[in-house]
């Protein structure tokens, strides 16, 4: 959902010929919208969108390692990890759409490529921030039900869920290229065009519906990791201790998670149901470029700091540095 996506009517846009600067762009007298130039040889960059490319660059990159790491080392196929590579999947697409949009915008721009190109966007950050719920709903059954996680149905579960994230997701992002856009009726754009001002409401009423969710479900974990707690202070095993000190750090995690994606998410949410067209485009691209970094931490601080990530890391670095090696010890005789 990048602003960047936004084209004026053809009654505000340039003459050929001439090229707004991304000042005069952001000014109130173009309905918060951008404009960018028609002419292959002369135009302006907007400074937002380098930095929203930039930030799908370190977002695809980021991902991309978790992504092949889990999908080529066989002992990371346990419910969590599946849904680890379905958030790193999803903010993987999330970062190529901010690049491709970029590309797009300033190379190949028509109304066919805007949809398409917003479409993705939706769809990838709503597969990212479902996929968030994902792993808080995983994480509440392998407390509450801890004994029976590690079951097959666990895993069927698992995938009833990411299936569920990922339709919804395409049919989300879908709406926009099947019609539900304001390429017809320029009045009724929001913020974001092509999407109308009826779907940014949507998808802001669903975002809040699932931070709501996530809450809920998170003081739930706090609770069951209290009672946990009162349980070990009688019984004082190390088996149970070991579990605490695991349940803590898991819990910690998840705060961590649940306060980035607020603190990410949380101004665009609420610009998308208070903004209007008319508002300089500068106040889209400033509650927009946070809710990126969101992609971005993600990693960090889940598939980064789990033990298993860094030690498929390690050791595939090693294995490169190894054989990186034996092919400079050999002799040029051995060659």
């Amino acid at each position: 959902m990048n602003e960047s996506l936004v084209v004026n009517d053809s009654s505000a846009a340039p003459v050929a010929g001439e090229t707004l600067t991304w000042l005069e762009a952001e000014s109130p007298e173009h309905n918060g919208s951008l404009e960018f130039s028609t002419t292959p040889l002369d135009f302006s960059v907007n400074p937002w969108d380098i930095m929203l490319c930039m930030s799908g660059t370190v977002i695809a990159c980021e991902n991309a390692i978790v992504v092949a790491i889990i999908f080529y080392t066989p002992t990371l196929r346990t419910p969590m990890f599946v849904l680890i590579g379905s958030l790193a999947t999803a903010d993987l697409l999330a970062g190529m759409g901010l690049i491709l949009n970029f590309v797009f915008q300033y190379v190949i721009s028509s109304e066919t490529i805007s949809l398409i190109t917003v479409g993705f966007l939706v769809a990838s950050f709503t597969a990212s921030i479902s996929s968030l719920l994902a792993i808080t709903v995983d994480r509440y059954f392998s407390l509450y039900n801890a004994l029976t996680y590690f079951s097959e149905k666990t895993l069927q579960f698992v995938h009833l869920m990411l299936l569920g994230t990922w339709g919804v997701s395409l049919f989300l992002g879908l709406l926009p290229v099947l019609g539900w856009n304001c390429l017809d009726e320029p009045a009724s754009c929001s913020i974001v065009r092509p999407l109308t001002r009826s779907n940014v409401t949507l998808l802001a009423t669903s975002f809040f519906a699932i931070f709501v969710l996530m809450l809920t479900l998170y003081f739930k974990i706090c609770k069951i990791v209290c009672h946990h707690a009162h349980q070990i202070a009688l019984q004082q095993h190390f088996f149970a201790t070991s579990h605490y000190v695991a349940t803590k750090k898991g819990v910690s995690t998840l705060a961590i998670i649940l306060g980035t994606f607020g603190a990410s998410w949380l101004p665009f949410a609420i610009y998308c149901l208070v903004g209007e067209r008319e508002y300089p485009s500068v106040y889209t691209y400033a509650t927009l470029l946070p809710a990126t970094y969101n992609s971005m931490i993600n990693p960090i601080i889940y598939a980064y700091r789990n033990a298993e990530i860094q030690r498929s890391i390690y050791m595939l670095l090693c294995g490169c540095f190894q054989a990186n090696g034996s092919y400079r010890s050999r002799s040029p005789s051995e060659v």
